[in-house]
């Protein structure tokens, strides 16, 4: 339920000082793991619910400096788990550089995270085809429809094109080793 459903008809919504504002951010940072992109994007929607717009608002990079200087926002350790995330699900390098931009995360500080992604794509591509029952997860060889949308699939999930054709060729049961991507 949103705040707004909260208050009476009628009545305008109480402004946001530098205080109410930190004490928003306090509240997000608390409970969700956030880049600092994401934390000024939040309090600067939170601003405009409530009417602030321009010069008059209360500034927000003072707040996020803050929450960042405190430890409460890294984006560093948000790059790192979130990436590690998405290869637990089997998704590629791409999509985990997607992920990362579009968390704010800027490309200096996600090249580690995707060079780690980049190591990691056979794991990742055979943990995104067992979810999928792909290439040596399936039961049979899979016809040449469902070949291409498994294909396709794998490509969504942002892996290289020679890695898929690798893993999704494969017969079942016959897993692809490192050293053949």
């Amino acid at each position: 339920m949103r705040a707004d459903q909260h208050r009476p008809r009628g009545r305008p919504p109480r402004p946001l000082d530098e205080q109410g504002l930190e004490a928003l951010a306090l509240r997000y940072v608390g409970r969700y793991a956030t880049t600092r992109f994401r934390l000024q994007s939040y309090l600067l929607r939170k601003l405009r619910e409530r009417g602030w717009s321009g010069e008059r608002a209360p500034p927000i990079e003072p707040i996020v400096a803050k929450m960042a200087r405190l430890g409460y926002v890294d984006d560093a350790a948000f790059a790192v788990a979130r990436a590690a995330s998405l290869q637990r699900r089997g998704y590629g390098e791409r999509r985990v550089a997607q992920a990362l931009m579009a968390a704010g995360i800027e490309a200096s500080e996600a090249e580690q995270v995707r060079e780690q992604a980049r190591s990691g794509a056979l794991a990742a591509a055979l943990r995104f085809a067992e979810r999928r029952r792909i290439g040596p997860f399936a039961a049979a060889r899979l016809e040449r429809v469902d070949r291409e949308k498994a294909f396709a699939a794998m490509l969504r999930a942002g892996h290289p094109v020679d890695l898929v054709r690798i893993v999704v060729d494969s017969a079942p049961g016959e897993i692809p080793q490192a050293d053949c991507g």
